[in-house]
């Protein structure tokens, strides 16, 4: 059983994912950088060249075939990764899925440097933070929906957050012995 990450752009899933595939020895894998290795340009590139929708169907084919691999890994979704319902439905089906919650408010003061993200690129600070807002309002309930657990990620560092998803996995049964993975408990 795969274990993945969503959440907002700036949660930390990245960050996160490293970190936890480390202590429990498994791959990780950034879907947004499988994206770019198979389009050969950044989706920074590719989502103005194509618009969303086209991104969209590209990283639903790839999240599909990320989660139908049978090795264990700890995966790291793009942020509007749950907006289509067959990635959401792929999701909670072949992974234990993590939702890094997190406030538009710590987002923006974590992404105010952020040149990559498409969706948060021009304007000010005050309007990132709106931005921000405005993708939560959409994207908060689908979250929650994917999510199998929930995580408290505001205002704590990839350190906090990733011992909380730890003590969740281990409580869950999801962990055996010295911090590796196990089975998934159904």
């Amino acid at each position: 059983m795969h274990f993945s990450l969503i959440g907002l752009p700036g949660s930390g899933k990245s960050t996160i994912g490293r970190q936890l595939a480390r202590q429990w020895h498994l791959p990780f894998i950034d879907s947004d950088h499988v994206i770019e290795q198979r389009l050969g340009c950044t989706i920074k590139q590719y989502f103005s060249e194509h618009g969303e929708a086209a991104f969209r169907d590209v990283e639903q084919q790839v999240l599909a075939e990320l989660l139908a691999a049978t090795a264990p890994c700890v995966l790291s979704t793009g942020g509007g990764s749950v907006l289509r319902a067959a990635n959401r439905q792929a999701l909670q089906a072949h992974s234990t899925v993590f939702y890094l919650q997190s406030t538009p408010e710590d987002i923006a003061r974590r992404l105010r440097n952020d040149t990559t993200r498409p969706l948060m690129q021009g304007g000010d600070p005050l309007q990132r933070l709106q931005r921000l807002q405005q993708l939560l309002a959409v994207r908060g309930p689908l979250y929650l929906a994917t999510a199998h657990y929930v995580v408290d990620a505001a205002r704590q560092n990839a350190s906090q957050v990733g011992r909380k998803i730890g003590m969740q996995a281990e409580l869950a049964g999801l962990l055996t012995g010295q911090g590796s993975p196990g089975a998934a408990a159904d």
